[in-house]
């Protein structure tokens, strides 16, 4: 379970790692107030997704009375999906530096890791390999002094950022193995006035945990998306990526999003199209696929009951109506895959018929699209 920006930073202020000064706004008012009493801010959207800032999620504010008016824009407004309903208004920092820090666990090693990078202020999946440190950690040992102070160094810090660098990790891993967390994230990590605070955060917490924390506060926050898919009768999961998923049956799914990841690709989203999805339902499926801007679309259909030109047929209706106006990769096979792969012919679409050639090569045209 995700939690906010500001929820995250409350939990790191009871850690003792620096946090700028902010506040929740709901309303101009609040806003007017905040600047009243913070001065210049940062207003940011409250909303469970990343990329706020080049989505127009992150606004500057240097009066009260633009506060106001930047935040009567703010509320209300779609961002990557989501309905805006609250803003935290953030005192602004003057950042001389950005690093990059996060605890989450490594799925093959099965252990903590830590990953820490100078490369600061972007994704970290956009940062080159070299530049990124990475230590897993032995769960029965935990995070000790040591630890944090070979980062610090590896990083290459000195003084006062190498001492509150090392005693930042060793928090931010307390926090995980006390909240049960899948993902600590400070990104970035800004050094202000030759002093670390943490600029931004994230806390993603086990679901399966969460009954063990009252203290956590539950997020049921859906996307537009996830609503306009759930009401259409499909499972719908957004996800961090920006290759668009569409499968038959939550396996085949799980599978597409794994053959993605193995491929070094970043799936944007889980749609299972369901066992017998009819041609209507599936082509507005795909519909909400296009509006969510990915790099790439790609459809892994194993048909059984699901059949194959039902499927062709939905992206035909799609593609010659909305339009796909990103690259589309298709892995059709079973029931009518011969007709169905005909259709899509006919119309310049070609087809797979094995999953790690489609994921492959989606995971290609999502490079080369940059």
């Amino acid at each position: 379970m995700k939690q906010y920006e500001y929820l995250a930073k409350q939990i790191l202020g009871t850690y003792g790692i620096p946090t700028p000064p902010g506040r929740v706004v709901d309303t101009p008012d609040d806003a007017s107030q905040a600047v009243r009493e913070i001065g210049p801010v940062a207003l940011k959207a409250q909303v469970l997704v990343g990329g706020r800032g080049k989505a127009g999620g992150i606004r500057f504010a240097q009066t009260s009375e633009e506060a106001r008016t930047i935040t009567q824009a703010m509320i209300g407004m779609d961002l990557k999906g989501y309905v805006v309903e609250r803003l935290y208004a953030e005192g602004k920092l003057e950042i001389d530096q950005e690093l990059y820090i996060s605890v989450t666990t490594d799925r093959n090693t099965k252990t903590p890791l830590v990953m820490a990078s100078r490369a600061g202020g972007v994704e970290i999946e956009d940062v080159e390999d070299g530049a990124i440190v990475r230590r897993t950690v032995d769960p029965r040992v935990g995070v000790e002094p040591y630890f944090g102070r070979e980062l610090a160094s590896a990083l290459g810090l000195e003084g006062t950022l190498f001492k509150e660098f090392a005693d930042l990790v060793v928090k931010l891993y307390r926090i995980y193995r006390d909240k049960d967390a899948e993902l600590v994230e400070i990104n970035p990590l800004a050094v202000v006035k030759g002093h670390l605070v943490a600029a931004d955060a994230r806390l993603n917490i086990d679901d399966s945990a969460i009954y063990r924390h009252p203290e956590i506060q539950r997020i049921d926050e859906g996307s537009l998306l996830e609503k306009k898919v759930q009401e259409i009768g499909l499972a719908y999961v957004e996800l961090d990526g920006d290759i668009a998923v569409m499968a038959n049956g939550a396996g085949m799914a799980m599978a597409t999003l794994d053959a993605i990841q193995f491929f070094g690709g970043r799936p944007a989203n889980f749609l299972d199209a369901g066992g017998g999805a009819s041609v209507e339902p599936t082509a507005q499926a795909l519909g909400v696929l296009v509006s969510m801007d990915p790099k790439v679309i790609l459809i892994n259909i194993f048909g059984g009951i699901t059949r194959c030109d039902d499927v062709a047929r939905a992206i035909l209706q799609v593609k010659e109506g909305v339009g796909i106006p990103v690259p589309l990769v298709v892995r059709l096979v079973g029931t009518n895959e011969a007709e169905g792969v005909r259709l899509l012919a006919e119309r310049g679409i070609d087809a797979y018929s094995e999953m790690a050639e489609a994921a492959e090569q989606a995971v290609k045209l999502a490079g080369e699209a940059g």
